[in-house]
């Protein structure tokens, strides 16, 4: 994909066309072709043979040159658009302390130490113990001018905001260790997270800035995605969201943040089961979007239907969740690409249980795109849900040659990969679902069913991840020849 083409699709529409004005306006020429490009890549992600599309031949250099300008071009709105946004106050305090510090300098004292307690206050209502660091550094610097402050009093501030400052740096260095044993597929990640922790000596009731509170959200919500281990870790982020809560005032400052977090602990309460309160947050999670005239309301839409629809589905909705995917334009938020995969992926899984095998196999037969190419924008395990579907699809509508075939291939491509990362029970599943095709009419039912369950199901049914249940209850609803869906919400809202 061209480089421009991320920076494009970070962009809303409104974005999109204030950036093609402001081209305009700084054209001197009119042949200049940088709003083309632009719309070519806005309108087609995946184009070829540009420049014979700008120039009407092949012109690699002109090309190269233009993209060049386009992207210097995005990158400066972006950061300018940044600094207009939630980036505004921290520029204001850099630059209302720099301002202190020249006056300072011109001997101005009186105007500089007003100056700097203001930089102080505003920094201290946005937790920037970074800025305040420096602040502090100046006033204590300019103390002796200062009559009506005591010096050792500024010095114990100093000291109480440099252990804030420490510990957002040790958060830091603590999600950048996180981060290294999730891509080493670190799979005793929650006992990894504690004891990291520890080691760094982070405590969330101990003075953390928003934005470090959303950094854990963040990344215990990736090991959880990663481990499929939900319910061990939402005690975890219900603790962090209580910090959170209590931090509202701040919520409209970091609004972006605020609506991140609002999406991840409404997906840790729909993967553990609990459909109510997941909901409760995607409510609050769309009020948000709509703050600030919509700023952030086409960047989350997506994710937030995908997770509306999957809420829907699992509370025993699916019409309503049918609904809510065929009317979403698709077109329209084409280039957040992960999550159109994910919504185009869910409505064959919520076709097929409903029975209706050619319709979700129709969806597949649309892609358009190698497996390598889907790997690259929503990961391998996005790729592998997306072949054992399509081979329980083709053993629903008893395809005995594609069943053999895909089969072949998904071994031949995904066994060592899934061993290497501990996946056993995606191949133990296949194997399940393969003996139990081949073999149905010799199956003893009760025994079968014995064998899949202990094999399948490693957890008490509450603490199991919800979608490892789906694939256990296909595998149930076969065996038991009853019907799919239907036995879906019996396993998932089954308590041991």
């Amino acid at each position: 994909m061209n480089i421009n083409t991320g920076l494009i699709a970070t962009l809303t529409n409104e974005e999109q066309k204030n950036f093609i004005t402001r081209l305009n306006q700084r054209n001197k020429r009119h042949d200049t072709k940088n709003v083309a490009l632009f719309n070519i890549l806005a309108t087609n992600p995946n184009a070829e043979h540009i420049d014979v599309l700008l120039y009407g031949k092949k012109a690699k250099g002109a090309y190269n040159a233009l993209s060049k300008r386009l992207f210097d071009g995005l990158i400066d709105f972006i950061a300018t658009k940044s600094f207009e946004g939630e980036q505004s106050e921290e520029m204001e305090i850099i630059k209302l302390l720099l301002a202190s510090r020249i006056l300072f300098e011109q001997k101005a004292y009186k105007v500089a130490l007003r100056v700097v307690k203001k930089a102080e206050i505003k920094a201290k209502q946005h937790e920037l113990y970074g800025i305040l660091n420096e602040i502090y550094y100046t006033r204590i610097q300019y103390t002796h001018l200062d009559r009506k402050v005591d010096l050792q009093e500024l010095i114990t501030q100093f000291k109480a905001n440099k252990l804030l400052f420490q510990q957002e740096e040790n958060l830091n260095l603590f999600y950048a260790t996180i981060k290294n044993e999730l891509a080493a597929k670190n799979k005793n990640i929650t006992q990894t997270i504690a004891k990291t922790l520890a080691a760094f000596n982070i405590s969330i009731e101990n003075g953390l800035s928003y934005r470090s509170l959303y950094k854990i959200v963040a990344i215990n919500n990736e090991a959880a995605h990663i481990t499929r281990d939900f319910y061990t870790l939402l005690p975890f982020i219900e603790k962090v969201n209580r910090e959170i809560e209590q931090k509202q005032k701040l919520s409209q400052k970091h609004l972006f943040y605020h609506i991140q977090i609002l999406y991840y602990i409404a997906n840790s309460h729909f993967r553990n089961k609990d459909f109510e309160q997941s909901k409760k947050y995607l409510e609050r999670m769309k009020t948000e979007m709509q703050r600030q005239n919509n700023s952030y309301y086409q960047r989350f839409i997506p994710q937030y239907t995908l997770l509306l629809v999957l809420n829907l589905n699992y509370a025993g909705k699916s019409e309503e969740a049918l609904a809510c995917l065929e009317q979403f334009d698709f077109e329209k938020y084409k280039q957040q690409v992960a999550y159109i995969m994910d919504l185009k992926l869910t409505t064959v899984v919520l076709l097929f249980q409903q029975n209706k095998c050619k319709e979700a196999l129709q969806i597949f037969k649309e892609s358009r795109h190698s497996d390598t190419w889907y790997a690259e924008k929503g990961g391998e395990i996005w790729v592998v849900k997306k072949n054992l579907t399509e081979i329980l699809l083709y053993m629903e509508m008893e395809n005995l040659d594609l069943v053999a075939s895909r089969i072949h291939s998904f071994r031949k491509k995904y066994s060592k990969r899934l061993k290497e990362n501990k996946e056993h029970r995606v191949l133990e599943f296949l194997s399940l679902a393969t003996h139990y095709f081949y073999h149905k009419e010799k199956i003893d039912q009760n025994e079968f069913m014995l064998k899949v369950k202990k094999t399948l199901i490693t957890l008490h049914e509450e603490k199991e991840d919800l979608f490892v249940l789906s694939f256990y209850a296909w595998l149930k609803s076969k065996i038991m020849k009853t019907d799919l869906y239907k036995t879906t919400l019996e396993v998932v809202a089954q308590k041991n």
